[in-house]
This record gives structure tokens, sequence and C-alpha cells, in this order.
């Protein structure tokens, strides 16, 4: 099953550094061929190591088997279990019943004695299986999950995707700011009308002859990029700023030692301050009550008029009416979203002929190595939960991420 079918099919049921990082991912893809999985060796201790180290995975503070509740399970719930899937994952798992649901229906009937669900988070499977005690989410974002209080009531332990797609994501996040530091949205315009013409109207990206001196483009090195957000994606778009000559700074939610390149971090609170200073403004912020509209109308009136807002975060973090009148007014020089509220973006919704905004569908984790890695975490925790260990990629349920 090729990436964009996996990410599909999960939607529709639910809701290092760059050379050490190829090499983790080149790992996963060994490990994980299609058509090599029953006959692949399990991954050595060093390479699950690797992709820990490399991804920068947090492992929970105190191994499950501290709790006096804790037993081996013997039947565990995972979405999209293949035959060859459910062989290598059985490897770790000696045991344990293995069963396949493919959706929301099938995995209600058959949670009702799992003691983990995999790639299911929904309280009509949750409230069907009493014993469950862990939640594996096959994404990032956890706000559907826990829009019920049935992780918070019964002390399941939820663990997601945090980290997995971050470089590839900070990859979106400048492909985004290169095609607008380059006005390359305008050029495609101008190569679909039949145009050879050096030049962009600022105002929305049509073009027409420029006087000479005139430039529409500009450098990124010497700019200023503000990560909100400095977590998996804003630490791996950090190196890559600065691999641009970037001057970086960042918003997080608590207090951290300052991290390599990064030249200032604030608080939430610092947030209107320091979107005075930044050229580039990148919101990878995970959806929670305190982030809901965080980017609104104050925010991008606070912008400099020439700033370009990049969202790979949640939609539902920006106030949508206001972003657009910051583009149509010209208060903000532009912005790249891949996700927006709201998502999917409606047929005839103003978004659409927004000026200076480029589009991109929910697609910024979509890569050729995405679902390996990911599957390669899904079987590491799920290892650690057969042996009763500290599991990886821990959700707070209070904090929602």
């Amino acid at each position: 099953m090729r990436n964009a079918d996996f990410r599909v099919r999960l939607r529709q049921g639910s809701g290092g550094r760059v050379v050490r990082q190829a090499l983790v991912l080149s790992l996963a893809v060994s490990v994980l061929a299609p058509g090599r999985v029953a006959s692949a060796q399990p991954p050595d201790a060093s390479q699950t190591e690797r992709m820990i180290a490399d991804l920068g995975l947090r492992e929970a503070a105190t191994p499950l088997s501290a709790s006096p509740q804790w037993r081996k399970p013997a039947r565990v719930l995972v979405r999209n279990l293949t035959p060859d899937r459910k062989t290598w994952l059985q490897e770790v798992a000696p045991g344990v019943e293995l069963v396949n649901a493919d959706t929301t229906s099938d995995a209600r009937a058959a949670a009702a004695t799992a003691d983990a669900v995999l790639g299911f988070c929904e309280e009509a499977v949750l409230a069907q299986s009493p014993s469950v005690r862990w939640v594996q989410t096959y994404d990032a974002g956890v706000e559907r999950c826990l829009t019920s209080d049935v992780f918070r009531q019964r002390g399941i332990v939820l663990t997601n995707m945090q980290r997995i797609a971050g470089p590839v994501m900070a990859e979106h996040v400048m492909a985004l700011v290169l095609a607008h530091a380059r006005g390359l949205a305008g050029y495609l315009m101008a190569q679909r009308e039949g145009k050879w013409e050096r030049g962009v109207n600022a105002a929305n990206w049509t073009f027409n002859a420029l006087s000479d001196g005139e430039q529409p483009a500009f450098t990124l090195a010497g700019k200023t990029i503000l990560i909100v957000g400095y977590g998996g994606v804003g630490s791996e778009t950090a190196k890559r700023a600065q691999a641009f000559g970037m001057r970086i700074i960042a918003i997080r939610n608590s207090k951290a030692d300052l991290p390599p390149g990064v030249t200032k971090m604030g608080l939430p609170a610092d947030l209107p301050t320091y979107v005075k200073e930044a050229d580039i403004v990148v919101d990878t912020l995970p959806l929670t009550a305190e982030t809901r509209g965080m980017f609104d109308a104050a925010i991008f009136g606070a912008m400099k008029k020439t700033a370009f807002f990049v969202n790979v975060g949640r939609g539902g973090t920006v106030v949508t009416e206001a972003l657009m009148k910051a583009l149509q007014d010209g208060g903000i020089g532009g912005a790249g979203l891949d996700v927006v509220d709201p998502e999917p973006v409606p047929e005839g919704h103003p978004l659409w002929k927004t000026p200076r905004l480029i589009l991109t569908p929910h697609v910024s984790a979509d890569s050729d190595v995405d679902e390996d890695v990911r599957w390669l975490l899904i079987r590491e925790n799920l290892r650690r939960f057969v042996a009763g260990g500290k599991m990886l990629s821990v959700v707070d349920a209070t904090r929602g991420y």
C-alpha cells in the first residue's frame, strides 16, 4: 500500500541531522520494504536506538510494569494488519493474539476483549473495550481522540506519531517559503497563460513587466524566521532555516535551554512582540484549548507587511477570516497553508481566491518513507507494551499533545 493510500485510510477512520535522518529512513525502508516484510530480520537494538535518537523520540519516565494494574496483554487490535505485517509484528509479541480491523465498525465488534488498540481512538470503539490499556494513533494530532474523557477517566496510555514526520514536514515548510521568496506561484500562473515575463505583481501574483532595478524575489540569508511551536517539526525547520543563513527565533510552551542556532526563545505570551521582527512566521502548533485561534487579527496586524505566514500545525490555531483579511488588505506579504479551517476547503469558499496564498491539501507529512517509519515505531511500542517497558511518544492528555 502506497503512502498516500495509508494516510487517506487513516483519516477516513479517525481523524538529527539531515544526513543521520537519511540513514534512519533508509534503514526503515530496508526493514519494511514491500514484499520483504515476512522474511525480514527484526531490527537490532542499535537500529532502534538510532531511530529514537535521530528523531528525538521521547520515552516515558516509568515502565508500564511499575503500575499494579499492569499485566501481559493477550489480545491487541491492529488497524491495517496485513498477513505479512502480522508476521513481522508477531516477532515482538509472542503469545499475543493480533487481530485485524479495517473499519470503525469492525473495531467496535473486535475490541471488547482487546488489551490495546492500534489505529483507532474513537470513543465508539473504546467504549466497547473495557480492558484496553494502550491506544496507538497513526497520526501526530490527537485533538479528535481527546474529545472524549475516556483517556483521563480510565488512565489509558495514548501514544502518537509525534516527531515521526518532523523532517519531511520541515522540508514542506521550506518549500512553501522558497516558493514565496522566488515568486514561483506567479511564474506558474504565467506559464499556464503562455507568458514569458520577469517580475510579479505583489498584490495578486499576476505578472507584468518590471522597471530596471526592480526585483520581485528576495533572499533568505539574513532574514528572521519565527517558529511557533518548537517541537519535532519546529526543531527540524530550524535546522534547515539555519542552513539558509536565517536568524531563528522561536516560541514554545515551556522554558528550556536555548537550542543551538536559535537566537532567542519565548513563551506564548511573547508572540505579539516576536512577530513584529519576523520576516517568516511558521505555525507548527497542536490544537488545544490554549492554541485555538492564537493567530488572530491582532497577531496578523502586528506582523510586518512583508511577512510570510506558514501553517503546517493545525488549521484551528488560525482565525481564517483574520488571515484572509490580512492577505486581501496587504497586511502581510503572503501565506502558505497545508492545514486550514475549515478542512477540506469547501467549494466556493473565499480562501480559494484569496490573493498571495499557496494552498496544499494537508500533505506536508507525505513522503516515500512515511509509512515505513510509522510502522517501525508501532512495532517498537508494541514490543515495549508486551514487555511492560517505557513507551515512546506518550501523549499528555491534560495538555493535549
